[in-house]
């Protein structure tokens, strides 16, 4: 039997702890119904996000990518080699072009998984998907995530008009 390292495998992998799949109904069947019992929030799918960074990077591109009817903003800050491949994460273009708000993937130039992130934008780019792909001078550290984040909160978080 050969282990699979999450963070040194040479590319976007099948590798994927069963509890990724328990997460996924966790937070659509149990997270957001409990949220959305408790506070005043609006349930619209345009009005809900999911970003994640390194393993949470993947993770949010696959998951949010596979629930668009839930999430309308998805942002994957140095996605790690859990990440779907490209046609994998997008299997119809269009018909995600037309749910998603600006698809936000980003990563350092100096980060070893940045061949992820350009996979994921070299198909959306072939693709005509609208998407932002950020790259800075950054490694896989928090000097990238704390600026990704920051843009990506700019595109989510906007005044709402009364």
């Amino acid at each position: 039997m050969v282990a699979l390292n999450p963070t040194t495998a040479p590319g976007p992998t099948p590798w994927r702890p069963p509890t990724f799949g328990k997460f996924d109904k966790d937070l659509l069947n149990d997270l957001i119904p409990f949220i959305q019992s408790k506070y005043s929030v609006t349930a619209a799918r345009e009005s809900r996000a999911l970003a994640g960074l390194s393993m949470g990077g993947g993770q949010s591109l696959n998951f949010g990518l596979g629930n668009l009817d839930t999430f309308a903003w998805v942002g994957g800050f140095s996605s790690a080699p859990n990440t779907k491949r490209p046609e994998e994460l997008m299997p119809d273009p269009e018909a995600a072009t037309r749910q998603l708000k600006p698809l936000y993937i980003s990563c350092g130039n100096k980060d070893g998984l940045i061949r992820i992130g350009q996979g994921v934008h070299a198909y959306l780019k072939e693709k005509s998907v609208s998407h932002i792909w950020h790259v800075d001078k950054h490694a896989h550290d928090f000097q990238h995530w704390k600026k990704a984040l920051y843009h990506f909160s700019q595109l989510i978080f906007k005044p709402v008009a009364k």
